[in-house]
């Protein structure tokens, strides 16, 4: 049976950014549709074959701090695509409940902390857009660790620099990995969510707590 969250127990709320706070639609269109348009184009060769070449490369680095590091991409694709985000900016928006959820917090005096994987480019651009980090106490990518939140090392090493009790906190993301990897660093409060692209079909989430969008934890 799941465990009800008990509220007067959580002090700090670890918030993923895409597919838990916001909608992870953007970031499919962008990587799967967009930047293969502007790749093909940049490089003269066709839009299927592009996709296809970045697919693979996609694959090969998942799970990574690569795989989320735009710097990383734009050097391998030689393309500026923290340029194409800033061009397209307007697509990016919040998943619903997801400010309302976050002014809860704000009112119940529980730490909010924002932990993407997201590359710290990314976080200033949909900041620029949503002001996000207005809404949050604060914010961190992991690339400023060296590791992706996936990775059992990251948690021992994120704890180090940024204190947390992890049996007072809950951690909020769709990534199934990332919360294992939590799980077993000794986070006690763990919700994944169902679907994080608006619109989109629900995400299996194993063996954790789901919802279907932050909203619902309060």
């Amino acid at each position: 049976m799941t465990e009800t969250l008990l509220w007067p127990e959580i002090d700090t709320v670890l918030l993923d950014m895409d597919g838990t706070l916001l909608d992870l639609g953007f970031d499919n269109w962008f990587w799967l549709e967009h930047v293969p348009a502007l790749y093909a184009k940049a490089h003269g060769v066709p839009h299927a074959d592009a996709r296809a070449l970045l697919e693979s490369r996609y694959a090969a680095a998942r799970g990574s701090l690569e795989w989320y590091c735009l710097e990383h991409w734009s050097r391998a694709l030689r393309l500026d695509l923290a340029a194409a985000q800033s061009a397209v900016l307007d697509r990016v928006d919040y998943l619903p409940g997801a400010q309302a959820f976050l002014g809860r917090l704000a009112t119940s005096g529980k730490r909010r902390v924002l932990l993407t994987n997201a590359h710290p480019q990314t976080l200033a651009l949909k900041d620029q857009r949503l002001g996000l980090r207005a809404h949050v106490d604060e914010s961190h990518s992991t690339h400023e660790f060296g590791l992706p939140k996936e990775h059992p090392e990251f948690w021992p090493r994120y704890r180090a620099r940024v204190p947390f009790e992890p049996a007072r906190t809950l951690l909020v993301d769709d990534n199934i990995a990332v919360l294992a990897a939590a799980a077993r660093a000794g986070v006690r409060w763990l919700r994944a969510i169902r679907r994080p692209v608006l619109g989109g079909p629900v995400h299996e989430t194993g063996p954790y707590a789901a919802v279907d969008t932050v909203g619902e934890l309060w």
